[in-house]
């Protein structure tokens, strides 16, 4: 059995504790490549309105848009795009996160060594 750490990471205001985390992380980015919310929404496995609470709370939390929406023609439809607001945050929070897990891992694997006697981390003691 092999241990390995696993960090759950969340960006916070000092008034809101939950702005981004990997759940909004992930539906921004997937916003930002497929051009739709619901479209996003159904590929994460969410539906569409627990995909909007979030981004709004997400907003209202941090102060600024995240996404964009437009109307599409006279067939329906709409585009939803990452404002250059959203586009910072989900690079914040990609360069933040992989930081804290590369440091994590780095972490771990000098204690497990150190404590293990120099041995591999790949079974509990």
């Amino acid at each position: 059995m092999k241990l390995l750490p696993h960090i759950r990471i969340w960006l916070s205001t000092d008034f809101a504790q939950d702005v981004i985390g990997t759940g909004r992380y992930r539906l921004l980015r997937t916003i930002g490549e497929l051009g739709s919310l619901s479209a996003a929404a159904e590929q994460l496995g969410i539906s569409y309105r627990k995909a909007w609470d979030d981004l709004k709370k997400a907003e209202k939390s941090i102060g600024c848009r995240l996404i964009s929406k437009s109307r599409g023609g006279s067939g329906g439809g709409g585009k939803t795009e990452l404002t250059a607001d959203g586009i910072r945050l989900i690079g914040l929070y990609e360069q933040f996160a992989g930081k804290v897990e590369r440091f994590a891992m780095e972490t771990f694997n000098t204690l497990a060594k150190e404590i293990g006697g120099g041995q591999e981390h790949d079974r509990v003691p």
